[in-house]
């Protein structure tokens, strides 16, 4: 059965637009550090990115960065294919989420079947805890898919 808990409401800001309008213009402007070291002055709780294999907004090397720099929580989410694992698991976020996007989504527009990806996601979840990270799973709103998510471990 699943606990409900009431918690405050806070904000993580996606700034992987900010980096595509920089990689469009190929210079560093906006500068990417510069805007989330602003986010966090202006009182946002997190800073969320979402880099993809392809790189077209947040690079691997963005991350790395991003990972010396903020002082609030650091959420990476992503496909956990082998190359986003050694990212994070070189960074240790504060939360890594997992989305089922393909390498050549436009955008991530469903989520994990928690069922039928059960022992894949449950895996991936062990190798991310053992290294102290919190895992959250990205679902389509239906409670089974929500109640498969806290059955293999996810944290959120």
């Amino acid at each position: 059965m699943l606990k409900l808990v009431t918690l405050k409401t806070r904000l993580s800001v996606n700034v992987n637009k900010i980096a595509t309008l920089r990689n469009s213009r190929g210079q560093n402007n906006p500068n990417l550090l510069k805007v989330v070291q602003d986010i966090e002055g202006y009182g946002a709780d997190g800073i969320t990115i979402h880099p993809r294999p392809d790189q077209r907004h947040i690079k691997y090397k963005d991350a790395i960065d991003l990972s010396k720099k903020v002082k609030s929580e650091f959420n990476i989410e992503g496909n956990p294919i082998d190359s986003f694992m050694d990212l994070v698991l070189k960074i240790n976020p504060t939360q890594v989420t997992l989305v089922p996007d393909g390498i050549n989504n436009i955008t991530s527009n469903s989520g994990w079947d928690t069922i039928k990806h059960s022992e894949f996601l449950y895996k991936k979840i062990k190798v991310l805890k053992s290294s102290g990270i919190r895992t959250s799973i990205f679902v389509n709103p239906d409670p089974k898919m929500v109640r498969g998510a806290h059955q293999i471990g996810a944290d959120r």
